[in-house]
């Protein structure tokens, strides 16, 4: 198999796995549970996940704050080690781990209850059983999806769903406030998106 050939392999079983992510309420949860915490009483969404989740993560975060809603990433190791203390009474976390048993992350639902036992956790894992995806007050699964990876081992498949789900969890909670063109282009003032957003933003007057 050529290289192209093999790109369109793994096009079509990555499309196949996006398609096959299961759409339900949980959704309409944690875009309540985002809107609540964040735009009503005043919190943020910390995101955390270790590895290459971690990374999907900080992507979820600093999209989420470009478009309105505060957000950052917390690393899941740094959290015992005196970092968890951003955690504050009115914060959503949104926790990400595809096999749902990472032992920083499952560890940090532990940790942050005790810091602060009615902060809500928003799951993203592609194991429904797991111990992360029963600590839950909204799970959202992947799907579970076979890795493109040849080895069946490296995140590939994974990573992909579990940034479109963190895009429709953002892209629902704008839709959610309202946010506007005027409203982004405060957030994002350099390079090519913040010219364009206060060129859309002169428009929508």
């Amino acid at each position: 198999m050529n290289t192209q050939e093999l790109m369109r392999e793994i096009l079509d079983a990555e499309s196949r796995a996006i398609s096959s992510i299961p759409v339900s309420d949980a959704y309409d949860k944690a875009v309540d549970l985002i809107v609540d915490h964040v735009h009503r009483r005043g919190g943020k969404l910390i995101a955390s996940g270790m590895g290459k989740a971690g990374q999907i993560a900080m992507n979820i975060a600093t999209t989420f704050s470009s478009t309105g809603t505060p957000a950052m990433y917390l690393h899941p190791s740094e959290a015992q080690h005196g970092d968890l203390g951003v955690l504050q009474p009115h914060d959503v976390m949104l926790l990400i781990s595809n096999s749902g048993k990472t032992r920083e992350i499952v560890e940090l639902t532990t940790l942050a209850r005790r810091l602060n036992p009615e902060v809500p956790f928003i799951v993203i894992t592609g194991k429904k059983e797991s111990p992360l995806a029963l600590a839950a007050d909204v799970c959202l699964f992947t799907g579970g999806a076979p890795e493109v990876c040849p080895l069946g081992l490296t995140p590939t498949t994974s990573t992909t769903q579990m940034t479109v789900i963190g895009d429709v969890l953002v892209v629902a909670t704008m839709k959610a406030i309202g946010f506007t063109s005027a409203q982004y282009a405060l957030r994002h003032h350099g390079g090519y998106l913040g010219s364009r957003s206060r060129g859309q933003a002169q428009e929508e007057k």
